[in-house]
């Protein structure tokens, strides 16, 4: 809990960052900024799916445009969160010179967005808008 009570805390102040261990070399810290930029904009599609299903899918039962909607702007607003939490713990370990985070986090994304794919492709198929 203190571990990440701590991390919280670097995410509004990143420059503290700096204080723990040695500089790692700065290819290493800028793909790691790349990683999290990637995640950003996942993290924007996701959002932008969201809204894009409830605002153009009129057809779809409200219920089941709903569900997809939210569980894709979840997605992204979780998948926004992850970036910066990953960036912090992925800097303290190469400053530490640690093993970089493992995480379950893009498994279940990935889970995420196949069960909406799914379903989509499933009304999709079966023509069932309404």
């Amino acid at each position: 809990m203190i571990d990440f009570v701590r991390n919280l805390r670097l995410w509004f102040a990143p420059q503290r960052v700096a204080e723990e261990g040695d500089t790692p070399d700065y290819r290493f810290s800028l793909a790691n900024e790349r990683t999290f930029l990637a995640w950003i904009r996942t993290a924007l599609a996701l959002v932008g799916g969201g809204f894009a299903v409830d605002q153009f899918l009129p057809d779809l039962r409200w219920g089941v445009r709903v569900g997809l909607a939210v569980t894709l702007l979840a997605a992204g607003a979780l998948c926004a969160l992850r970036a910066v939490s990953h960036w912090i713990r992925c800097e303290r370990a190469m400053r530490r010179k640690e093993d970089l985070p493992v995480s379950a986090f893009p498994t279940l994304l990935s889970l995420a967005v196949a069960v909406v794919a799914l379903a989509m492709l499933a009304f999709v198929a079966l023509g069932r808008a309404g």
